[in-house]
C-alpha cells in the first residue's frame, strides 16, 4: 500500500522551516480539504505567504502545487471509497495470502510512524485517576471501545462505555468537562454522530484522543492526542487488526503505569467475585503484571 502523505508530513515535520511547520499544521487539521483550495487560501488559513506555501509542497517532494493536489485528491477518493468499490480492486495471489501480509504489514506500519510521544503522553493521562475516562466508537469501531473500557475498568477507576441508541448518550454528554479524557474510535467513512459527540466534549473542556486511520478522522481537528492505524487491506472491508493493537499497547501501558493501584483492584475483583460464586474460587482473572 502506498503510504498516505499524511504519515510523511507527520515524520517530517523537524525538517520544517517555522513558516513551513505552519503550513504543514495547517494542513494536518484539516486533511486533505486544506490543501484543495488555492495557494492562496492555504496561506491565509496557515497564516503564511504564497511563497512559503510552495516551498513546503517542494519539501515534500511535489514539483507544483498541482501535482500536490493531485496526490491529495487520490488520498480523498480512497478515504471515500466505499466496501463496494473496493471489492472490484480484489486480486488473488497464486503464491500466498495477500490479506495475511497486509495485515501483518499494517501493524508494523503503525507503530513505525505512530507519532512520537503520543502513546506515551495518552497511557499517562488514561493513569491519572482524577480523569474520567469515556470509551467511543462507531459502527465497526464501537467493539474496540468496548474492549478497551472493560479492561480499563479492572485496573482503574472511573472508566465508562458509551454505548446503546444515541439519544441516550446526550445524557453521558452532559457531565463531561475539563476532568475527562474522551478515547474516539473512528475510521473512514467517519460517522458524523460520533464527530458530533468529541465536538462537545471538546467545547465543554473535555481532553480528546483519536484512534484513527491513516487519512484521519475530522476528530483530528480537535484532538490532543491522534494515533493513526494501517487498516487498508486486500479486501473490501478496512481491517480492525492494527487499531486493536493500539488498544492493547495503550491498556497494557495503563496497567503498568501504576501496577500497585492494578494488583489491588484485580485483587478485590476476584475476592468480590469468589464471594458472589465460591465455585470460581481459583480461576484467575488474568496474568500477574
Amino acid at each position: 500500500m502506498e503510504r498516505p502523505l499524511l504519515e510523511d508530513i507527520r515524520d517530517r515535520l523537524d525538517e520544517f522551516t517555522a513558516t513551513e511547520k505552519k503550513a504543514a499544521h495547517a494542513l494536518l487539521a484539516n486533511y486533505p480539504m486544506q490543501g484543495l483550495g488555492t495557494v492562496a487560501q492555504f496561506a491565509e488559513a496557515a497564516g503564511v505567504s504564497s511563497p512559503t506555501i510552495l516551498r513546503f509542497v517542494g519539501r515534500l517532494g511535489f514539483p507544483g502545487f498541482a501535482e500536490f493536489q493531485r496526490k491529495l485528491r487520490g488520498e480523498l477518493e480512497s478515504q471515500l471509497n466505499s466496501p463496494l468499490a473496493r471489492s472490484a480492486n480484489m486480486e488473488d495471489d497464486p503464491v500466498g495470502d495477500p490479506h495475511v501480509s497486509q495485515l501483518l504489514e499494517n501493524v508494523r506500519e503503525t507503530f513505525a510512524h505512530l507519532p512520537k510521544g503520543e502513546l506515551t503522553g495518552l497511557v499517562k493521562l488514561l493513569s491519572d485517576e482524577r480523569k474520567h475516562v469515556h470509551l467511543i466508537g462507531g459502527r465497526f469501531t464501537d467493539g474496540l471501545a468496548r474492549y478497551m473500557a472493560a479492561h480499563l475498568r479492572i485496573v482503574r477507576a472511573n472508566v465508562n462505555h458509551v454505548a446503546g441508541q444515541q439519544g441516550n448518550w446526550l445524557d453521558q454528554l452532559i457531565g463531561i468537562g475539563s476532568k475527562d479524557v474522551v478515547v474516539v474510535f473512528d475510521i473512514r467513512r467517519y460517522q458524523a454522530e460520533i464527530i458530533q459527540f468529541a465536538e462537545a466534549a471538546a467545547r465543554q473542556g473535555a481532553t480528546v484522543a483519536l484512534v484513527t486511520d491513516s487519512w484521519m478522522s475530522p476528530v483530528g481537528r480537535i484532538a490532543t492526542f491522534v494515533l493513526p492505524a494501517r487498516v487498508a487491506v486486500p479486501s473490501p472491508w478496512d481491517s480492525s487488526l492494527a487499531l486493536m493493537a493500539i488498544a492493547e499497547v495503550l491498556i497494557t501501558g495503563v496497567t503498568r503505569e501504576n501496577q500497585k493501584r492494578a494488583q489491588e483492584r484485580m485483587r478485590a475483583l476476584e475476592k468480590l467475585r469468589n464471594d458472589i460464586d465460591p465455585s470460581t474460587e481459583g480461576r484467575a482473572m488474568g496474568p500477574d503484571i
